[in-house]
Parts: C-alpha cells; sequence; structure tokens
C-alpha cells in the first residue's frame, strides 16, 4: 500500500446489493449505482478515495464465464497501471462462490480482491449491504490481504473462494466455508487473518482461456434410483467434460458405473460429493459403484471441492488444453 490514502476501485456486478424495490417494498431488481452505495457507507469514504467501475447491472445467475474473464482483465489492467490499492466486487450472492473461485483461478495480481454483496435488499429492514460493503472495504486497504488472491467478505467473516458456500436462501449468515471455516474476520473495524493460507495455487492462463472456444462441461447431481440415461445425453450432446456429483464419500448406483465408465474413456469426468463438505474416499470401500471402482475406471477425484467448482476448474483447464494427468494433479492441490 502506498503511503497517502489507500485507493480501492469498487466494481459493480448488480445483485440485491444493488436492487431497489417498487413502492410498496416488492420486486426489487438491481439498479442502484455505485455512488449511491457509498453514499450509504460514509465510513468507507474515510478509509479509502472510492471509484466506481459499474462492470454489469445482472441478478448474478445472469453473469457468464465470459464475464468473469473480463472482468479477470480488468483487474489485472487496474494491477499493471499501479493507481489502485484494491479491488472490491459487489454482486448476487446466488453465484457469489462461483465467480469469485472463478476469478482466483485466473488472477495473478497481488492486489487484494473482495468480494462482498447483501441478502437483504436496501428497501427492507436490516439491509446487510451498507455493512458489508464497509467491511469489503476494510479489508482491501489491509496489509494482510495483499497476496491472498480473491477472498469473500460477509457478516464481517473472512472466507476463501475454494472453501465458501452459500448455505442458507435468506440469512444475513448465509456464507460459510465448511471444509475448513473462516481465514479470519474484523473486530470493531480491525481486520484480523490468523489463518493465512500457505500459498495460493497456480493460476490458469488466462491469455489460453481466452483464445479458446470455452469448453461445455455438464454438472449432474445424483439422487435416489437416478437414470443413467442423463449420463447419456451428455455424450450425446457433445459436451466437452462432465462432473457427477456422487453420494457421500464418492458413491454411485452400480446401474450407473457401465455409462460413467464410457463416458470416462471419452471425455474428462470428475466425480465430487453432493454433500458439499468433507473429501472424497479412495480406497475405504470396493462394492460396485464405490470410489474404488469409478477410480479404476477411469474417473478424476475432486478431492475436496464441490460439484459447482469442480466444474468451473475443469471448463478452465480444459480451455487451457490441460492434460488429464494435469487435471487430476490440480485438483489434488486443493488437498495440499
Amino acid at each position: 500500500m502506498s503511503n497517502q490514502v489507500p485507493r480501492v476501485a469498487v466494481i459493480t456486478l448488480g445483485g440485491t446489493i444493488a436492487s431497489v424495490p417498487d413502492s410498496k417494498g416488492n420486486d426489487a431488481v438491481p439498479k442502484m449505482t455505485a455512488e449511491a452505495l457509498f453514499d450509504a457507507v460514509p465510513q468507507a469514504r474515510k478509509l479509502a478515495t472510492l471509484t466506481s467501475h459499474s462492470f454489469r447491472q445482472y441478478p448474478s445467475g445472469d453473469l457468464s464465464l465470459e464475464d468473469i474473464l473480463e472482468l479477470a482483465g480488468l483487474i489485472e489492467d487496474m494491477a499493471q497501471d499501479q493507481d489502485t490499492d484494491g479491488v472490491v466486487i459487489t454482486q448476487g450472492t446466488d453465484t457469489l462462490e462461483e465467480t469469485s473461485f472463478l476469478l482466483d483461478l485466473l488472477l495473478t495480481t497481488d492486489l487484494p480482491v473482495v468480494f462482498t454483496g447483501a441478502m437483504r435488499n436496501p428497501g427492507l429492514p436490516g439491509a446487510d449491504g451498507p455493512a458489508n460493503l464497509l467491511g469489503a472495504v476494510q479489508v482491501a486497504t489491509n496489509h494482510q490481504s495483499r497476496g491472498l488472491g480473491p477472498v469473500v467478505v460477509f457478516n464481517d467473516e473472512i472466507h476463501l473462494p475454494r472453501f465458501v458456500r452459500k448455505m442458507h436462501s435468506a440469512s444475513t449468515a448465509a456464507f460459510s466455508s465448511p471444509n475448513a471455516g473462516p481465514i479470519g474476520w474484523i473486530n470493531e473495524g480491525r481486520v484480523r487473518v490468523p489463518l493465512r493460507p500457505a500459498a495460493r495455487t497456480r493460476p490458469v492462463p488466462r491469455e489460453l482461456v481466452a483464445s479458446s472456444r470455452l469448453p461445455r462441461v455438464a454438472l449432474l447431481k445424483l439422487g435416489l434410483d437416478v437414470e443413467d440415461s442423463l449420463i447419456r445425453l451428455v455424450l450425446q450432446d457433445g459436451f466437452d467434460g462432465l462432473v457427477i456429483e456422487t453420494f457421500g464419500g464418492g458413491h454411485v448406483p452400480r446401474q450407473l458405473m457401465t455409462s460413467l465408465a464410457k463416458a470416462a474413456d471419452e471425455l474428462p469426468v470428475v466425480f465430487a460429493s453432493r454433500t458439499g463438505a468433507g473429501e472424497l474416499y479412495e480406497s475405504t470401500y470396493g462394492f460396485p459403484g464405490s470410489e474404488r471402482d469409478l477410480l479404476s475406471q477411469g474417473l478424476l477425484s475432486s478431492g475436496i471441492l464441490d460439484g459447482l467448482k469442480s466444474r468451473l476448474l475443469l471448463t478452465m483447464l480444459l480451455a487451457a488444453g490441460a492434460t488429464r494427468d494435469e487435471i487430476t494433479q490440480r485438483f489434488q492441490q486443493y488437498l495440499s
């Protein structure tokens, strides 16, 4: 950070934090400007010189992979210009766990990059957007945040994208990290990061990803008595990869094994757990459809990544031309 007041770029993508309800308090849509967000948090202006960048004005489910690739380019340009000390990104919460993880895969800069949003729009009592925005600016201006890669700040907690999940549809404490917990928190305006990760994972070369057609990777979640026709449809429709969310520590119904083995012969198939937490097994069970059976048939373990993040990592790796062994190694890096 420079000796002057820190300079923080606030990039807005829309979402609940920027949504305004109608005169009856209903049907909120994202249309607040960044300046309006700043006005609700005068304390943030005392911490940093805030500059606004209206990037998108979407519900977060409308964001695309291409949008986040473009966002990564914008942030890298800011870092090169050396007139920005930190970045705050506000967006909708529905896909925040995915966009933050995707950006973590792409960025090379050491600049603090902080995602936040809101669960209650500005027209509701107890709107949490202002507090979350203030917390994000506090983290973005703190020296401990440099080199962390993107983080998610919500409810005064600091989370890593690889772990964070939206766990509730409405609670202001919707975000948590089941496998690790938050790496830090904010108390009385002070940023604490006692659980700083040992290292960042190696980024996927953005120039390779941006110059290629983005692969199509399907995501399937297993349920009781699911039909294997879904797997056959993935192959028929020309997908480039498949992620399947299995039961427990990596188990599927035995009747799916023939289709899954065929799929693994034709394209990369990654299996994750539908539970959303914990590490996949490798050698605990040996029944047909067990984790050992899946691995023996050429499926790739996601390690600790859930299905949503496994899909993003596989997509970026395929776009960058990764080999099967490289894909396996990248997923295993999240266990170290």
